[in-house]
């Protein structure tokens, strides 16, 4: 089945789904949520190269980080480049989720741009499984990434001892990241180009990456800016990834993580359906 055949599918479903006060049920929610995830996971099946990013993205950072700056690093942690993997691997997955939430803005904001989203807009189906529909595929991806980049971090050294930590760790991670891509949609309905989303993704996320203890410890860091560093969502993450998965401390970065995922969630998906609702 191609995309445009979902799509129609997707539409007499939807007229049959609508009620006489033009209310749209639970259930109705869901199935065209599931109808929009299969359009868009058939969109990615004809043009593969939309996986390149989830698939490039953690075999070039953990490569890069562990041999070019792990040897010094390492030495900071009281090892060497295997104290770094077993430092760097956790952070990246917290990195993973942030880097694939500002996909979701550009792809988002693409097709506004191609008139796909109005013809969505334009069907009897709930606005939010049309955000719902892109969120998931992109966890999809999300979690795809975050495979390749074990399997790669356990190729350079990274010992994985603790397997339900570890599993606690990736849903950690997907939580916090399914949390972002509504900061993203929103970046993706408000701006007008992907280049735009882009551009603002950029100044976003790399203070929020390199002012954090993803690629190193802060101790050595200026007083303000390891200040900024104990307030950044992205430590927190980071730091419960690790007490997850190498062992730690895990409850109050763990909890930290869980406050920030919930506020921004809160926050930002009633504005992001809002703004996908009003869009002209």
């Amino acid at each position: 089945m191609s995309a445009a055949t979902a799509t129609a599918t997707t539409t007499t479903a939807a007229v049959g789904d609508l009620r006489a006060d033009g209310r749209i049920p639970l259930r109705a929610h869901v199935r065209h949520t599931s109808a929009l995830v299969r359009r868009n996971l058939l969109w990615i099946r004809q043009d593969p190269e939309s996986m390149f990013d989830a698939v490039l993205f953690p075999i070039v950072f953990t490569l890069l980080f562990v041999y070019v700056f792990g040897g010094s690093i390492g030495q900071s942690l009281g090892g060497g480049q295997e104290a770094y993997v077993q430092y760097i691997v956790p952070g990246l997955m917290a990195m993973m989720g942030m880097n694939m939430a500002q996909g979701v803005g550009t792809g988002f904001n693409q097709d506004f741009n191609t008139g796909v989203m109005d013809r969505f807009r334009s069907l009897p189906i709930g606005r939010g499984s049309v955000l719902f529909a892109k969120i998931s595929v992109e966890m999809m991806r999300m979690l795809i990434a975050t495979a390749i980049l074990l399997v790669v971090g356990v190729l350079v050294g990274f010992d994985i001892t603790d397997w339900p930590g570890l599993f606690a760790a990736v849903g950690l991670s997907a939580v916090f990241g399914s949390a972002l891509m509504w900061v993203f949609l929103t970046l993706g309905v408000v701006m007008k180009n992907a280049q735009s989303v882009q551009a603002m993704g950029f100044l976003v996320l790399m203070p929020l990456q390199f002012g954090s203890s993803i690629f190193a410890p802060p101790q050595s860091m200026p007083g303000w800016l390891r200040n900024f560093t104990e307030y950044n969502p992205l430590s927190s993450l980071a730091d419960a990834a690790r007490g997850l998965m190498v062992g730690g401390p895990v409850a109050q970065d763990l909890w930290m993580t869980l406050a920030w995922s919930v506020g921004i969630t809160a926050v930002m998906a009633p504005v992001a359906v809002h703004k996908f609702r009003t869009k002209t």
